[in-house]
């Protein structure tokens, strides 16, 4: 009863984090808001026996990828965002569309998922079988994601870098 009360509990963190990063203003806000919902998740995943993902989460997500998203934040300048009201286009046809595409997804989870429930210790999941599995069957995956996280923070550097002409004409003015 225990687990299911701290699950429940980190969940609703986890779903408060998300809520509170779509609504803020600020970037630097919202990349605090993610390291939350990404420490819930590292909880739920500690209450479901995965250690090892639980373990991951936290030194990879909500560790080096945070530092990449508050670097490339501050990298860029960004500033508080300013509020506009939205394309009705969007409105009428995206809130609709996602409502259906969510549902057509979950329908197609639970019609195809093949899967039994599973007792805790159950689970595969020793770090060697990870391990092997993300370094030696599905290396080009791991590598490929790797090399787009890379080519994102090059493009943020082009992007945040001012053209050399608007640097002269600032200096002789």
């Amino acid at each position: 009863m225990l687990h299911l009360i701290l699950f429940l509990l980190f969940g609703l963190v986890c779903v408060a984090g998300a809520v509170n990063l779509l609504v803020q203003r600020h970037p630097i806000s919202s990349a605090l808001s993610l390291v939350v919902v990404m420490g819930a998740l590292a909880a739920e995943y500690l209450l479901l026996g995965a250690e090892f993902v639980a373990a991951v989460q936290v030194i990879v997500y909500a560790g080096a990828v945070m530092v990449l998203f508050v670097f490339v934040i501050m990298l860029l300048n960004a500033g508080e965002e300013e509020r506009t009201q939205g394309s009705r286009v969007a409105m009428l046809i995206g809130i609709p569309g996602m409502l259906v595409g969510s549902l057509l997804v979950a329908w197609v989870l639970i019609q195809h998922s093949g899967t039994r429930s599973a007792a805790v210790g159950e689970l595969p999941g020793p770090p060697k079988t990870l391990g092997w599995l993300l370094f030696h069957d599905y290396l080009l995956p791991f590598e490929v994601t790797s090399i787009l996280v890379l080519v994102a923070i090059m493009g943020a550097v082009v992007l945040a870098a001012r053209p050399e002409s608007a640097q002269r004409t600032g200096r002789e003015s």
